[in-house]
């Protein structure tokens, strides 16, 4: 007899396609990588082939798990949106959205803008993942990206929001108050550590001044701007975060060798969510680049 697929059977499939292991995959169903095990040999029994590679690395999805996995997505998604819909009340958004981003975006651009929407909105949640890497927007890590980024990925939704146009900034209480001392190499530096190796702020250091050392480095530009307001060195902030704050004084004019755009990105797959698409429509109308 034929195996007929069962809705718990691609919740598994989705499930670990996203996840890649076990364990990570069991916290995902709320079972332990014992029970995701014996599902999953239940299941590939069932179909009498392999759906995954096992590998060193986890689990990699084969041709028939990834098509299982869409298809799991669009149930997932329709579900979302029918309990949205029975939860939502007229002109109002229900729900968790979730958001990745930057500790920098995330302190200067995105918490005031959010801010005003849980106003409007207050049966809005929100999950705010900060951090270097592009979380999953096709694995449903995160439900909306707001990334610095020259090459948005083809397969997403995005928005262009703006240029984010970045100078030198010194404190003013520092003794650095011109750009010929720090031509002179009078300033200590404080720039980005290891973690942000092609960041455009590191390119333009190292194209213009490839003998330096940075006294400080840090591992995001937030960082960067609380250290060089604490006047232990230059450094290259972008202008929505530097030009609010009174005790940080420029020394360029913008860099446009280390401009960059900033960009909002979803998945077509969410966009069409009501909770999703009322966040994506108040942010690309909200944020705003000095």
């Amino acid at each position: 007899m034929q195996y007929e697929l069962a809705p718990a059977d691609l919740a598994l499939v989705l499930a670990l396609h996203r996840a890649g292991t076990l364990a990570a995959a069991g916290e995902r169903l709320n079972v332990n990588a014992s029970t995701v095990f014996r599902m999953l040999q239940r299941l590939e029994r069932g179909l009498g082939q392999a759906l995954f590679e096992r590998g060193r690395r986890g689990y990699k999805a084969m041709e028939l798990a990834r098509t299982l996995a869409a298809q799991a997505e669009q149930v997932e998604a329709a579900l979302e949106a029918a309990r949205t819909a029975a939860q939502a009340q007229p002109g109002q958004a229900a729900g968790t959205v979730r958001i990745t981003t930057t500790d920098t975006l995330l302190h200067g651009l995105l918490a005031p803008a959010l801010a005003a929407l849980h106003r409007a909105q207050p049966r809005l949640q929100f999950e705010l993942h900060t951090g270097n890497e592009l979380a999953s927007l096709t694995r449903r890590d995160a439900d909306i990206a707001l990334r610095a980024t020259s090459t948005p990925p083809a397969h997403l939704i995005g928005r262009r929001v703006g240029p984010i146009r970045v100078a030198l900034y010194a404190a003013k209480s520092s003794a650095i108050k011109h750009w010929d001392q720090v031509e002179a190499g009078d300033a200590a530096w404080v720039a980005p550590d290891d973690g942000l190796p092609e960041h455009p702020s590191v390119r333009w250091r190292q194209k213009h001044f490839p003998t330096l050392q940075p006294a400080f480095r840090t591992g995001s530009v937030q960082s960067v701007a609380e250290l060089v307001a604490s006047g232990l060195g230059v450094g290259v902030l972008p202008l929505f975060l530097a030009e609010p704050r009174r005790e940080l004084r420029r020394l360029t004019e913008p860099l446009d060798e280390a401009e960059t755009d900033l960009w909002l990105l979803t998945h077509p797959e969410t966009r069409h969510l009501q909770r999703v698409q009322t966040v994506w429509g108040h942010l690309a109308a909200a944020l705003q680049l000095s």
